[in-house]
């Protein structure tokens, strides 16, 4: 399911018109009619599992690996034929790519001296750069002086150095310590917005894409799942497999009943509006953050639960607490069998530190949790559709 965007905050018109691109490796497809638009000025990242696709989308793009069928149009220009030499991108690899034995003043002015710019305007350019990435004093060294960080960012310069009208990044922090990487994607985000450079990036990072892009391109088995926003990708996931790849999910086994209700291990469960047939055997779905965990002071004396409170109300026991930090993941099992259970059913629910702590939350403790239906999504099983 390849899909294309019904509006952009840049541009009327795409910048790049990818079209029915497949590209075949002997008998196995790598993509298989792909199309998307790129706008202008935009940040999108490919994101999916190793394997999906998505780095020999971008090598296409980049005219690395020459579609077998498609085409690529930049800025109204049909590049599908052309040599990389000839397209206007810039590239950043996940394994910096620079020249050991040059300087990173050198690297840098690599693709400007192959334009046979003249000295003076190499070295302002050169300069310019550097104090872009925040290694003003650092022209002179060779890479290998260099930290992990500061590679990337040289590779970086080198991308930028010749103004191209597209960046393409293949995993360019991966190969970096977690703390470099939340640092480095804030500062390549912040040099994107200020430059307005249109950009590419590869990643199978979950994390990375969702801060950093202004759409998401989810891919599985060489077609794009679904384009977005990362909210929409987070918040209102198209397919099974998108939900289940973004973030933490629960997933349980149901049978629909009607549009919005489902009957989960014994338990009917209010659900937002789903298209699966009555009596279809469905995932029954919800994000851990999203379960509201209810403690003993959580109702006012003398409120009665709603319908949908009561409906989607569970009892269960803390059967195990992982502690990640910011909250606790919390793993509930029925506590037994009762109205308010589900029978054999385990959920992990996502617990702020206060609130365990005003909970006094405990292994082997019963609490009592309340799904919001409008957080409920639905997938049939065979069609992962929602």
């Amino acid at each position: 399911m390849n899909q294309q965007p019904t509006s952009n905050p840049h541009s009327p018109t795409p910048f790049l018109q990818i079209d029915r691109l497949r590209k075949k490796f002997g008998d196995f497809v790598a993509l298989d009619d792909v199309s998307l638009d790129v706008f202008e000025g935009e940040f999108v990242c490919f994101l999916g599992p190793s394997g999906c696709g998505k780095t020999t989308f971008l090598r296409a793009i980049a005219g690395l690996d020459i579609q077998t069928a498609g085409t690529v149009h930049q800025a109204g220009k049909d590049i599908s034929a052309l040599p990389p030499s000839e397209r206007d991108f810039g590239i950043v690899f996940q394994s910096y790519a620079l020249f050991p034995n040059l300087t990173v003043a050198k690297n840098i002015a690599f693709g400007l001296e192959n334009q046979k710019l003249s000295k003076p305007d190499i070295v302002k350019r050169v300069t310019e750069l550097l104090e872009l990435v925040n290694l003003p004093d650092q022209g002179a060294k060779y890479p290998a002086q260099l930290s992990g960080g500061e590679q990337q960012r040289v590779a970086l310069s080198r991308a930028l150095a010749t103004s191209p009208g597209l960046l393409l990044l293949d995993e360019p922090l991966s190969a970096l310590d977690a703390k470099v990487r939340t640092y480095l994607r804030h500062e390549m985000k912040a040099l994107q917005r200020r430059l307005g450079v249109t950009t590419i990036m590869v990643t199978h990072d979950q994390e990375e894409a969702l801060t950093m892009a202004d759409r998401i391109v989810v891919m599985n088995h060489g077609v794009i799942e679904q384009v977005g926003t990362p909210t929409e990708i987070y918040r209102q996931p198209n397919t099974l497999f998108v939900a289940d790849f973004i973030g933490e999910m629960n997933q349980i086994t149901g049978k629909a009943i009607s549009s919005d209700r489902v009957e989960v291990a014994g338990r009917t469960v209010l659900t937002k509006p789903h298209k699966a047939a009555v009596d279809a055997t469905v995932t029954v779905t919800i994000r851990p953050e999203d379960i509201i965990p209810h403690g003993e002071d959580a109702r006012s004396p003398g409120v009665t639960d709603t319908l949908e409170q009561a409906e989607n109300e569970f009892d269960g026991t803390v059967e195990d607490m992982e502690f990640l930090g910011s909250f606790w993941r919390v793993s509930l099992k029925s506590a037994s069998v009762k109205e308010r259970t589900f029978s054999e059913v385990t959920l992990t629910v996502d617990m702020s530190i206060n609130a365990i702590r005003r909970m006094n939350i405990a292994i082997g403790q019963s609490i009592t949790v309340e799904l919001p239906a409008q957080r409920i999504l639905v997938f049939p099983q065979g069609n992962s559709n929602a």
